[in-house]
């Protein structure tokens, strides 16, 4: 068993390079979406007095970005700066291997750190951590160029295209289960249940709609067709993680209808940040690696491919022989 499953490795590692800009693109949207949530919020707002915890940040066991400054506003805003420029550097796609290891940082930093968080700050903090295999063996000077394609792969390229293979099924999991729990969790609660808990939470004074789109949806929600929009969200969720298990072919759809309801949300609810960050994770779940962008290689300051080197692609007679 072990040897089929090292030979279909193996042959994976051959045909398919693993280092896209389809991850490149994820990385931008989550990188852009950490900077935006520092950019538009003071260090008041994240860190704080809760209950139980008069020491702020929070810097107990932790090598939080934002525990290296005295614990004062200014210092915190400071910090904040620094992280916001240096996720832009990383939302440019420069240098992964170096970019990677800092994105995972400061949104490490900013979960264990902050007080006023929301669900998308704690998924990006996982999901820069599970990228860091392949942004560790992404030799690319841009996340966005095209790699190049050498004729005779060597072992030391295959060895590093199965690290992020494996790395990108272990991603694609970890989305599924995000899904499945999600609509498990849906299915325990009466509101999901009689299809009645988008009328309320769409309600919420503090968290539902503006009264601008509220005055819209208002007909749909105190209707019975309100049950569409309940009963649909909990379909959808398990829908996507049955998405784990369908044929590529099919997964474009899933992704249509994902980043739908996302994107909806954003709009309608002000939940920008993580509408991006989900986006960028359901890239990575339904858009199959060795599908590029085509339109982003136009740039004209990716255009560049990266040179193969002899170390990373050089094979003597008797290794191509022996392959």
């Amino acid at each position: 068993m072990f040897e089929k499953l090292g030979s279909f490795a193996y042959n994976l590692a051959l045909t398919q390079n693993p280092w896209t800009n389809v991850y490149g693109l994820a990385r931008s949207l989550m990188a852009l979406s950490t900077a935006l949530t520092l950019a538009v919020n003071d260090a008041h707002t994240f860190f704080r007095p809760s209950s139980g915890m008069d020491v702020y940040p929070t810097c107990v066991n932790t090598i939080s970005l934002f525990c290296t400054v005295p614990n004062d506003y200014f210092y915190l805003d400071m910090v904040r700066w620094i992280a916001v420029v240096l996720l832009l550097i990383v939302a440019s796609g420069w240098r992964p291997r170096i970019t990677g290891v800092i994105h995972w940082w400061i949104c490490y930093s900013f979960n264990v750190s902050a007080i006023t968080l929301d669900g998308g700050d704690q998924v990006a903090a996982v999901f820069t951590f599970l990228l860091l295999p392949i942004t560790l063996t992404d030799s690319r000077k841009w996340h966005w160029q095209k790699a190049h394609e050498p004729q005779v792969v060597s072992d030391h390229v295959i060895i590093r295209r199965i690290i992020a293979l494996v790395t990108f099924f272990a991603i694609r999991l970890q989305v599924a289960i995000i899904y499945f729990h999600s609509s498990v969790a849906k299915m325990f609660e009466s509101t999901w249940l009689n299809g009645t808990s988008v009328y309320y939470y769409l309600r919420d004074p503090m968290l539902g709609l503006p009264s601008f789109f509220l005055q819209l949806v208002n007909p749909i929600l105190t209707s019975p067709a309100v049950v569409l929009p309940t009963w649909g969200t909990l379909v959808l969720q398990v829908c996507l993680f049955g998405a784990l298990f369908a044929p590529k072919k099919y997964w474009k759809y899933f992704l249509i209808a994902a980043l739908l309801m996302h994107e909806v949300i954003a709009v309608m609810l002000g939940l920008i940040s993580f509408s991006m960050i989900m986006s960028a994770v359901l890239i990575l779940y339904l858009r199959p690696v060795e599908q590029e962008f085509t339109s982003l290689h136009r740039i004209r300051l990716f255009k560049k491919e990266t040179s193969p080197t002899q170390k990373d692609y050089h094979l003597s007679p008797q290794q191509v022989k022996g392959a």
